[in-house]
């Protein structure tokens, strides 16, 4: 089964529990060599835009937002296109997103990590377990349904 992404800053020191370490910003974090960084990959691609990040200035009360624009930007096709190499490597085994932001829970890399987590198995009524995973947007991770709980 696959692992649930942790996202963590890059400034933190590796842990064994890491797995593949993958830098989800699109400028290189301040006071840090290149050749110092234990980093597997470097996802500019699946980074917010400079407007966007701009915008946001790390902003919790515009979060929500936030997201909303950021998922958008994803929807593009250069976007798509990482954050499917990005999905590829949480099936294939532990992902740790890094971030340079102090306040990681409202970063893209969470919205990158709620994104790339497997769905949770539920139950329904009569306690028999349910999968949702083929109600699940392969683009943006949005849970789909209609009125009737139909896709």
């Amino acid at each position: 089964m696959t692992a649930f992404p942790q996202v963590r800053r890059v400034y933190d020191e590796p842990e064994a529990t890491d797995g593949a370490r993958v830098l989800v910003d699109r400028v290189w974090p301040r006071g840090l060599r290149k050749d110092a960084l234990k980093l597997d990959d470097w996802a500019k691609d699946v980074a917010p835009s400079a407007a966007l990040r701009t915008w946001y200035g790390h902003d919790p009360a515009k979060f929500d937002e936030f997201r909303a624009r950021y998922l958008d930007e994803l929807g593009a096709p250069p976007q798509r296109a990482a954050l499917d190499r990005l999905r590829a490597r949480a099936a294939a085994g532990p992902l740790t997103l890094l971030t340079a932001t102090r306040d990681v829970g409202h970063s893209q890399a969470a919205v990158l990590a709620t994104l790339l987590q497997p769905p949770a198995p539920s139950s329904d009524a009569s306690g028999e377990k349910v999968c949702y995973a083929h109600l699940i947007c392969p683009e943006c991770g949005e849970l789909h349904t209609t009125s009737q709980g139909e896709l």
